[in-house]
């Protein structure tokens, strides 16, 4: 791994802790210990690989980007109830079988009751 591809992984993994909030780019570049102009690089490219979104922002005083991750990391909070998971029925259950997804009370009572 290249130095270059280092300090990309460790600015998202940053970016991506950040969550909803986000991170200043220049409290960035100070965390992984670069200067503004590569903080700055490592930014653009990660915006241009479609990992992060970088958002203007004034911040004392001076324009800055807030940075924010694209995606969020899995989480197993949003399959845990899910009823497939001990359904008797999830052996024969499947797009092209007898019990589908589609038509299984179930699931379709779940899905509401995640949403709402």
């Amino acid at each position: 791994m290249t130095k270059q591809d280092d300090l990309e992984r460790r600015a998202l993994e940053i970016i991506m802790k950040s969550g909803d909030k986000g991170i200043l780019q220049s409290d960035l570049w100070r965390k992984i210990n670069v200067t503004s102009r590569e903080g700055s690089r490592i930014s653009i490219r990660l915006e241009s690989k479609g990992l992060i979104r970088r958002e203007p922002e004034l911040s004392r005083g001076r324009w800055t980007f807030r940075l924010y991750p694209k995606h969020r990391p899995a989480s197993m909070d949003s399959i845990l109830n899910c009823p497939c998971i001990s359904c008797k029925e999830s052996s024969v259950c499947g797009a092209n079988s007898i019990i589908t997804p589609n038509d299984c009370e179930k699931f379709t009572r779940w899905i509401l009751e995640e949403e709402s």
